[in-house]
């Protein structure tokens, strides 16, 4: 094999080039295609402001719908008759259950309500004719 010797051997050129003084005149060239006027300085504050309004809106719109909902949805009680009919098909409330609800101001008031003679109770029953049967029931 033939010995390589690097420097007799011609030297192939690389196609690239840099003009001269180049790297010189570099940054003198390059603030001259800069623009002259100073960017508009945009302050961090303005932001910041901008975000506490969106959150104190929101704060009070979580706030008050509460207090809108609670003055502007009315309730309708349900009347007597119907509470009766539900208290009275339920198969899993007995009458124990709703006696022991029951405070002694209620009962003072349903003795109060029910003064029937016990003479216009057996004077009802008497006429009604079917005594056993109610007693059974």
């Amino acid at each position: 094999m033939k010995e390589f010797k690097l420097d007799n051997e011609p030297k192939i050129r690389t196609g690239f080039s840099v003009p001269e003084n180049y790297f010189e005149n570099f940054s003198a060239k390059l603030l001259q295609e800069l623009p002259k006027e100073e960017p508009r300085v945009i302050s961090l504050y303005q932001k910041r402001k901008k975000i506490l309004f969106a959150v104190a809106a929101v704060l009070v719109l979580a706030l008050s719908l509460p207090i809108y909902n609670s003055f502007f949805t009315t309730t309708q009680e349900p009347d007597s008759t119907s509470m009766e009919n539900y208290l009275a098909y339920q198969p899993n409330i007995t009458q124990y259950d709703l006696i022991s609800e029951l405070e002694a101001d209620d009962l003072v008031s349903l003795n109060e309500t029910s003064s029937a003679d016990k003479t216009v109770i057996e004077e009802h029953l008497l006429k009604g004719g079917n005594v056993e049967q109610l007693i059974l029931e």
